[in-house]
């Protein structure tokens, strides 16, 4: 029967319900013996597929190390937590070592701070809690320290310099040779003589800081000031010590021409010098002036309270090193290395590990102060030497060989022997006066937050006789360091009035160094 004409076949109409496969039949017979003629195509999909492969580009390096980085994060998290684990059941188990050994003190300690706990949220477990909060506390503290490194512009390191040398030096009798340096009057012209020890990590350039010729010249002094031993162009002394450091400023008062009695000054551990030589030589010392003078903070005759207050007042770096000094000195070569003798300079604070007041922090951070600063520090290490640096820490915290009491004026009998005690049954007992004689004036800022205050009281009742004026507003180096006012005042108690240098006429006339009728102290300084 012939079809109706444009109507679909029934093929056409089973091919229009069924998808097509890509599978085409050719009308042959189906056998299960032979291969089936089927013809295959490839469908749609498996074309965008391939041609996807196709323009996929290669993985790159950088992917791969990032992959091999998240692996790696995944392996190292998971053997965290496995070493969790076991430490969680073998460290700190209740049978463990550690755990019975620490227990105690721990829960005492965390019994102590249990208060803390208040502060937390209520649904917050301390134990989870705290740690969290102590390692945030960590971080944010060290993100304030690095950005506050960068506020502002950090000023360059200065380097330190090598100057040639300058100093007039003396030759020893032991051979050494002391250099020295003389301001102010001459030597025929001086109605006082001045000599003046440095102190640590400084020279003889130090002096009287800031002190204008003019005012030596108006008062008539000479002052000298030399380098101690290994510092500065002085020798160093194999085995010095305080005796031998007082006649090394004998011997150089000889060797400049000071005949007669002169006048001592010490500056803060400088004054331990001074001291010196008012036990040893007292026969040639008309009067001693102390800046804010230090004294040895292991002295016995220091009571408990006067110890304790002295101690609390120090920052815990001095401690260390004055710890150091007194048991174990040469380890000080490897804190000094690093500091003064690194080659560079840095904050006088910082390297003598000393607390500043508002006035000494005003001075330090000035320009004149730096300049100065620098240049005595240059000068106190030219040689490099750790040694004579290390000789000076030792002296400050060692036993002195005598007290600050044996300076007080006291009556000697001669009794020793037999004799003399049985002249002593029939006859007074022959005694002199014993100590030193002459006037001890000492100076201390009111804001000195680098010599404790104890200090002062301890000398105070030691050696009553001795005078000590309190410079208001003033701290450690603002009472010394280039005060016009502060050298005045201390010109005018020791000299009196001003009488300018000798002349001929007066030479014959002048009244020695130790007769000096002494002044009251300025009307801002208060005695005790």
């Amino acid at each position: 029967m012939a079809e109706v004409g444009g109507a679909n076949t029934w093929r056409e109409e089973l091919a229009s319900l069924v998808e097509d496969t890509g599978i085409i039949y050719t009308g042959e017979p189906i056998g299960f013996s032979s291969l089936p003629p089927f013809t295959v195509t490839k469908s749609a999909a498996a074309v965008v597929v391939e041609s996807d492969q196709e323009l996929q580009p290669p993985e790159s390096l950088k992917e791969q190390v990032t992959g091999f980085l998240k692996s790696w994060g995944e392996m190292l998290l998971e053997l965290g937590r496995g070493c969790k684990d076991i430490f969680q059941q073998t460290v700190v188990t209740e049978d463990s070592f550690i755990v019975r050994k620490l227990g105690g003190p721990v829960a005492k300690v965390s019994g102590r701070l249990r208060f803390l706990n208040e502060f937390l949220p209520e649904d917050r477990d301390p134990i989870h809690a705290w740690p969290v909060i102590f390692f945030v506390s960590i971080l944010a503290l060290s993100a304030l320290n690095l950005n506050g490194g960068h506020d502002g512009l950090v000023p360059p390191v200065k380097m330190v310099r090598v100057h040639p040398p300058s100093a007039s030096r003396i030759q020893l009798p032991d051979g050494r040779h002391l250099a020295y340096r003389e301001i102010g009057v001459t030597a025929d012209k001086a109605r006082f003589s001045l000599i003046a020890p440095h102190s640590f990590l400084s020279s003889r350039l130090a002096g009287i800081p800031g002190v204008k010729t003019s005012l030596l010249e108006e008062y008539g002094v000479r002052l000298v000031t030399y380098d101690l031993p290994g510092f500065g162009e002085s020798d160093p002394h194999p085995s010095r010590n305080l005796n031998s450091s007082t006649f090394d400023m004998l011997h150089l008062a000889d060797a400049v021409g000071v005949t007669d009695k002169f006048w001592v000054l010490g500056y803060s551990s400088g004054s331990m010098h001074a001291w010196a030589a008012l036990r040893y030589v007292p026969h040639r010392i008309a009067g001693a002036a102390l800046i804010a003078p230090m004294i040895n903070p292991y002295e016995p005759s220091l009571t408990k309270e006067e110890m304790r207050s002295i101690w609390a007042e120090f920052l815990p770096k001095r401690k260390i090193m004055y710890y150091l000094a007194r048991k174990a000195p040469k380890l000080l070569s490897f804190f000094y290395r690093r500091s003064f003798l690194s080659g560079k300079h840095g904050r006088i604070d910082k390297w003598m590990s000393l607390s500043l007041g508002r006035m000494d922090e005003i001075l330090t951070e000035g320009p004149t102060f730096e300049d100065f600063w620098h240049r005595d520090v240059e000068e106190s290490i030219r040689q490099g030497n750790t040694k004579p640096f290390i000789e000076e820490a030792v002296l400050q915290v060692s036993n002195w060989g005598f007290s600050l009491a044996d300076l007080q004026v006291h009556r000697k009998c001669h009794k020793n022997g037999i004799f003399p005690w049985l002249k002593s049954l029939y006859s007074q007992a022959e005694c002199e006066l014993a100590g030193f004689l002459g006037p001890i004036h000492i100076w201390q800022g009111v804001d000195d937050q680098a010599v404790p205050p104890a200090m002062m009281d301890h000398i105070s009742r030691v050696l009553p006789a001795a005078i000590i004026h309190k410079i208001p507003n003033e701290g450690h180096f603002s009472c010394f360091y280039f005060c016009d006012e502060c050298h005045r005042q201390i010109f005018s108690t020791l000299f009196g009035s001003p009488q300018g240098p000798l002349d001929k006429a007066d030479k014959g006339e002048t009244p020695s160094e130790g007769d000096t009728k002494e002044q009251p102290s300025a009307t801002d300084s208060t005695k005790k």
